[in-house]
């Protein structure tokens, strides 16, 4: 307590995933995320959310979720797709993009995820691997529309992704 009786604010502890910050020592050599982002597609509606990196998106909090899609009947489907950027002599662009597909029931709270696919397809993005061909033509578009308005210019310097997600 300080004096005076007035109690310290206590610190929040926060994880920083994203920084421009150069690892050196520990953890050296290890998967660097600071070059990738989280896309939520749920519904009619793709937006970005840097929560999915900690499975604490909008749509997968207070989900509990299962590896048994028989779990989740009435589920209905969102996408996470990893996106990573990368730089070239053009400029930065899309380098990398995976999708993985969950169930969602929030009535029942009940989810459905594979973790290991998730966790392998975010590796894959990084690797700067293109592996979008699981999401339909309207998911697609949305995607597409969103990276766009995200940044142009690194649509622009992104042919793969572009042929990838053409419609």
């Amino acid at each position: 307590m300080e004096q005076g009786g007035e109690k310290k604010p206590k610190k929040q502890l926060a994880l920083n995933v994203v920084s421009n910050k150069e690892h050196k020592g520990f953890g050296a050599g290890s998967i660097d995320l600071n070059s990738v982002s989280c896309v939520i597609i749920d519904g009619d509606e793709a937006y970005i959310d840097i929560g999915a990196m900690h499975a604490k998106s909008k749509v997968e909090r207070r989900i509990k979720f299962s590896t048994n899609k028989e779990d989740v009947p009435s589920g209905r489907t969102c996408w996470i797709v990893w996106v990573a950027v990368d730089r070239s002599e053009e400029g930065q662009y899309y380098a990398g993009a995976t999708a993985c597909e969950m169930l969602i029931d929030e009535e029942a709270r009940r989810g459905w995820k594979i973790l290991a696919d998730h966790v392998n397809r975010l590796d894959y993005a990084i690797k700067r691997r293109i592996m979008v061909d699981n999401l339909g033509t309207k998911e697609k578009g949305l995607l597409r529309e969103l990276l766009i308005k995200h940044n142009e210019l690194w649509w622009t310097n992104s042919p793969d992704l572009q042929a990838a997600l053409a419609e």
